[in-house]
């Protein structure tokens, strides 16, 4: 009789015991990535359900918990860090003594990267953790192929009177992908631009046998000469000259005599040409 009446108080007691709620799995955290003005974060407080909301951060980077009097700074805090600072006001604030939190960042708004030019499908994306150049690149679906000789990465960097300025860095695109250099490989936060210009031209009209525009690579020399062998040479109806039309930087344009009898005869050197330069 003893040990039944132990077991029937017991089992009373445990029933009486109120269930405890589960804490809901709101997602991994990604404490590498810190947060930023405009994302998105989820805030669950355990047994305070008036506290658990989902929140945009503020352009100024901070937020507001509703009953709290001050407001929280997001920005540049992890997930961990903004749970201790939640945690902390709550009870300063004498609004619960042993507050267990828990954040998540639903969204990200602050950290995106610009992919354009010369790709297939120019994009933007947020960097929800450490992204590589290459990762950047596949996203865009790779270089087209009128791309040139470089890839210019623009990012954000403060300067010495604190404000941010972009520092671009060039890439060559053989050495990141045919010479796969790893050192080329940049690793990207956020906040970077990524810019592929597209391969300079030289266009070629008049009395040649295909006309066009035929590619040049930056830093190679190109002359009359051998734009006129891409264009399969002269008709019988040419000249003996020809015109080259530029662009200067100021923005004056300037026509250029060519000596093409002379040049084809030997009697004069060849005449080089730039990006953009129309060679009628």
């Amino acid at each position: 009789m003893r040990l039944l009446f132990v077991i029937l108080i017991f089992l009373s007691s445990a029933l009486a015991q109120p269930a405890r709620r589960a804490i809901p799995d709101a997602g991994a955290n990604l404490p590498s990535q810190p947060i930023g003005r405009n994302d998105l974060i989820s805030v669950y407080v355990y047994d305070a359900p008036e506290f658990s909301r989902t929140i945009r951060i503020g352009a100024d980077g901070y937020f507001a918990l509703p009953m709290l009097k001050q407001r929280l700074l997001a920005s540049g805090l992890s997930p961990a860090e903004l749970e201790a600072s939640i945690s902390t006001a709550l009870r300063q604030e004498q609004i619960l003594v042993n507050p267990f939190v828990t954040v998540t960042i639903a969204e990200f708004h602050s950290h995106p990267i610009t992919v354009s030019g010369s790709v297939r499908l120019p994009t933007v994306f947020q960097a929800e953790g450490p992204t590589t150049l290459l990762e950047a690149l596949s996203r865009a679906q790779g270089l087209t192929a009128d791309a040139g000789r470089e890839i210019l990465v623009s990012r954000p960097q403060s300067g010495p009177d604190g404000k941010v300025v972009m520092l671009t860095r060039r890439i060559s695109v053989r050495s990141l992908f045919d010479d796969a250099n790893p050192d080329l490989n940049l690793t990207l936060t956020g906040g970077e631009e990524i810019r592929v210009p597209e391969i300079g031209k030289i266009y070629v009209v008049g009395n040649v046998k295909k006309s066009g525009a035929f590619p040049v690579q930056d830093g190679v020399d190109t002359t009359v000469m051998q734009m006129l062998a891409l264009a399969e040479g002269l008709t019988q109806f040419s000249t003996k000259q020809a015109f080259i039309y530029r662009k200067e930087a100021s923005g004056n344009k300037n026509e250029i005599v060519v000596p093409l009898d002379k040049i084809m005869k030997r009697q004069a050197p060849d005449v080089p040409l730039t990006a953009n330069d129309i060679l009628y």
